[in-house]
């Protein structure tokens, strides 16, 4: 039974979206570009530095080892320090080490900055998805979500063109262009971490924009049908980590960041290959995918909404985006290429907030913050697998193209994960609370 009426939970719901989102959004936003706009960067660091598509590839995906091994450990932190202190500790490391890629010489000091960045920066997604369950009743939570995955998008959409703009500096004050563009984008993040340092609460009580009555409600309803949770990890390893669900949760993450990474690492050089010529003109192309990202992010939500069934439209997303990926095999001209690589972000992308809320639906509190962080952990590792896989076919074969292959075989093994997740959910929904409950007890 609640305490705080509907009106009161309503109104402070809308006040604390209007509130945090642009600002966690604005975190996510420069962290999806820092940690992509090396995209940008592929063929020149290949003819200034020497930097191969292999050695890219490798380079691309250590950043996600560092930020794997860190990702548990972060939450963790984060849990005990709350959202304002660690969210702007993120940020102005990882902003300080993207600038500092201005100053890669070669394969080696390429390796270590991005292993470097990925320790920075790890910890900063599942910080978000833990602060969402703080704040917001489950009801609230995908739409919640997915207006958090409006950064990414908009990432696509204005990072593109802003990192070809940069990169048009080439030679001004001896830099060369993705120096500038490393310099200034990790200089903004810097400054976004200092924001967020002086503006986010970490949770409805420490908001001065909220009433005591405001602050009440948020926290009754965010708590109110998540699980039990134990006050500390020890002795509760299996709940955090090795339930089933929260396994095949983790499993469907890791090929889903497998793909995105795959595809989204070397974007530019496949729009290049379309015959796209020109940074900024391959910056505008780039970026437009964008638009079907934010489409889709917004889309399914909308949709779950209505018909509800988040696990079935999972599998839905998974399935459209592998025969959409198999297709672009087959086809031959660029246009239907470039449609056929919108559409498979429209539902490569659109699946996240339907499975986040999914996940964040089964853990609070300790085990949230542990649980989260392995998912994501465990998720990207597919973000090192990818690019590194798909570099070493191109590198091999020479096509652009042929690590498609890969990539819809990876998409196969993802959609029947997502079945096994639809299924595993609808059986165990109450076992595991039961089972979460005595736990906490």
């Amino acid at each position: 039974m609640f305490t705080q009426p509907d009106a009161v939970h309503t109104a402070a719901t809308r006040l604390a979206m209007r509130r945090l989102l642009p600002l966690l959004g604005l975190a996510y936003f420069m962290s999806y570009v820092d940690r992509t706009n090396i995209a940008l960067a592929k063929t020149h660091l290949e003819a200034d530095i020497g930097v191969g598509a292999a050695a890219y590839g490798l380079g691309a995906g250590i950043f996600f080892v560092s930020y794997a091994l860190l990702e548990v450990p972060s939450n963790l932190v984060l849990h005990r320090v709350g959202a304002r202190v660690w969210i702007a500790r993120i940020a102005v490391s990882w902003g300080l080490v993207s600038a500092a890629m201005m100053f890669v010489r070669g394969e080696t000091s390429f390796y270590v900055l991005r292993f470097v960045l990925g320790a920075a920066e790890a910890g900063l997604y599942p910080a978000l998805m833990y602060t969402v369950t703080l704040w917001f009743a489950q009801r609230h939570r995908v739409p919640v979500v997915g207006l958090v995955y409006t950064a990414p998008a908009l990432a696509t959409i204005l990072g593109g063109p802003a990192g070809g703009g940069l990169m048009s500096l080439d030679g001004a004050a001896g830099l060369t262009g993705w120096q500038w563009m490393f310099l200034v984008e990790g200089l903004v993040t810097v400054v976004i971490g200092l924001l967020v340092w002086r503006v986010l609460p970490s949770r409805p009580q420490d908001a001065r924009w909220l009433s005591p009555q405001q602050a009440a409600a948020l926290s009754e309803r965010a708590a109110a049908h998540d699980t039990p949770s134990p006050q500390r990890l020890r002795g509760n390893f299996r709940l955090a980590f090795a339930r089933p669900v929260v396994l095949l949760l983790a499993a469907t993450y890791l090929v889903n960041q497998l793909v995105a990474s795959a595809v989204g690492f070397n974007l530019p050089s496949i729009v290049e290959d379309l015959g796209v010529a020109g940074t900024m003109s391959i910056g505008l192309v780039t970026g437009s995918m964008g638009v079907a990202i934010l489409g889709g992010v917004l889309f399914f939500p909308w949709l779950q909404g209505r018909v509800g069934n988040d696990t079935g439209l999972i599998v839905l997303c998974a399935l459209a985006g592998t025969a959409t990926m198999a297709l672009y095999l087959t086809a031959d001209a660029a246009p239907s290429r470039f449609a056929l690589l919108f559409v498979a972000n429209f539902f490569l992308m659109g699946t996240l907030p339907l499975f986040w809320s999914v996940a964040m639906s089964r853990m609070s509190g300790l085990m949230a913050a542990a649980g989260l962080a392995f998912i994501n952990t465990v998720g990207l590792l597919g973000g090192f697998v990818g690019p590194l896989v798909f570099g070493l076919i191109e590198d091999r074969t020479g096509s652009a193209r042929a690590p498609f292959a890969f990539v819809v075989v990876a998409g196969l093994v993802g959609s029947l994960l997502a079945g096994a997740l639809k299924w595993t959910v609808s059986r165990e929904r109450e076992p595991v609370r039961a089972q979460v409950a005595a736990a906490a007890e």
